[in-house]
């Protein structure tokens, strides 16, 4: 079944196409990174999925039923079940690690017993079970991220949807809260809806990949063939003489 799709989506920014005849459809439990430069729509798709924007053209549907269509809202952010990390973390400062986590639950009207266990449970499986009441000022950029993840996943989302998160760390911390994203995917089976520029970073995530360029999907595949592809790419632009790097097909290496 799926648990987001995208039919014929069209949307725009300050006058100018974003998303273009937008279809995806992602299945329950996939993994699914959208891949390509800066301004291409990525994040335009993960802000329709989440009901921050409206399609101009077209529907969003979750789990089978229609989201948002042509205009019109069916579905406020709050009830479509969704977890969000943003690429700035977008962390309340003055609140402690665990003030984060329980903001969602309470607007949630979960009870205050059943919180407990989530926050504790769910900073466990962050590890960061030992902060509960640090501010995210206290933590490093690992434990912030930590922190944001825990947010999105502590009111047990059926789709998670990351945006960049971890273009700020450095590479030994990415590629350790890389191992991270896959083990709490697999352990606790959300859809997971992926943004990055970074096509080794994509190439970790993925089980599909789904590149865009210019609001529009331009390729997909499975790892092992957008791999194929992009290696085609840089083998011809070292034949031609230019530059052969992933920079030049449009996306980070």
């Amino acid at each position: 079944m799926s648990a987001v799709e995208f039919r014929q989506v069209w949307a725009s920014y300050r006058g100018k196409p974003a998303v273009r005849d937008f279809s995806l459809d992602v299945e329950a439990g996939e993994r699914v990174v959208l891949l390509g430069p800066s301004g291409c729509g990525k994040t335009t798709v993960l802000r329709l999925a989440a009901g921050f924007r409206v399609p101009e053209r077209g529907a969003v549907l979750l789990d089978g039923a229609v989201a948002a269509e042509a205009g019109r809202l069916d579905l406020e952010p709050e009830q479509r079940g969704l977890g969000m990390v943003f690429q700035d973390l977008a962390l309340w400062p003055h609140l402690t690690v665990r003030g984060n986590l329980e903001f969602g639950l309470k607007a949630q009207g979960v009870a205050r017993a059943e919180r407990e266990r989530r926050i504790r449970e769910t900073l466990r499986l962050v590890r960061l079970e030992s902060r509960p009441d640090a501010r995210p000022g206290e933590l490093s950029g690992g434990e912030q991220q930590r922190v944001a993840l825990a947010r999105a996943l502590v009111t047990q989302p059926r789709l998670l949807l990351m945006d960049e998160p971890l273009s700020s760390l450095d590479f030994e911390l990415a590629l350790e809260l890389r191992r991270e994203i896959l083990a709490l995917q697999e352990a606790l089976g959300f859809t997971l809806l992926y943004v990055t520029h970074n096509l080794d970073e994509a190439f970790a995530i993925a089980q599909r990949i789904v590149v865009m360029r210019a609001g529009a999907i331009v390729r997909q595949g499975s790892v092992e063939e957008i791999r194929a592809h992009f290696d085609q790419v840089r083998r011809g632009l070292l034949a031609s003489g230019t530059d052969g790097t992933a920079e030049s097909a449009g996306v980070k290496g």
